[in-house]
């Protein structure tokens, strides 16, 4: 997906707003999550985002995502994003993300997906990057869970 930043798109220095950064993450992000599922999906969480360099007025945005692993009805997505300042040519990366799309039927039941098959050894190292990643993502769910519990307890 490629944006032009314009000034409707930033704060009062011209830089981009993190959150419309976060939207054009998650609308990319969706798009390879549904093109592997083939099914409507839902953004389930962003857990790590990371803003690299700023993004200016007039920058080209260049956001590119893959999905890095298929669990049973969830996916984990990449995305990558790098800006292309359209008068030398020259590209950056600015920003890195990860996002877990819910495949979902019309009335919003989560359903299967395909698994995926990892080809050449980035794949490998992304699929397995996305286990490991949602095995933290679970200790710190649980965490919550135990957290919200004690301050429930307390009440």
């Amino acid at each position: 997906m490629t944006e032009l930043i314009l000034p409707n798109d930033t704060n009062t220095l011209g830089n981009l707003l993190g959150g419309r950064l976060m939207h054009f993450i998650d609308l990319v992000g969706a798009m390879a999550a549904y093109r592997h599922a083939r099914t409507h999906v839902v953004t389930a969480s962003m857990d790590h985002i990371d803003f690299i360099a700023p993004v200016h007025v007039g920058d080209l945005l260049i956001l590119k995502s893959s999905v890095n692993r298929a669990f049973k009805t969830s996916m984990e997505v990449g995305v990558k994003v790098w800006v292309e300042h359209t008068v030398t040519g020259t590209n950056r990366l600015v920003a890195s993300a990860y996002l877990t799309f819910v495949a979902v039927n019309k009335s919003g039941s989560a359903v299967p997906v395909p698994q995926l098959a990892p080809e050449t050894n980035e794949d490998k190292r992304r699929y397995e990057d996305a286990a490991r990643r949602r095995e933290l993502r679970k200790v710190e769910l649980e965490r919550k869970k135990q957290s919200r519990a004690a301050v429930t307890a307390q009440a």
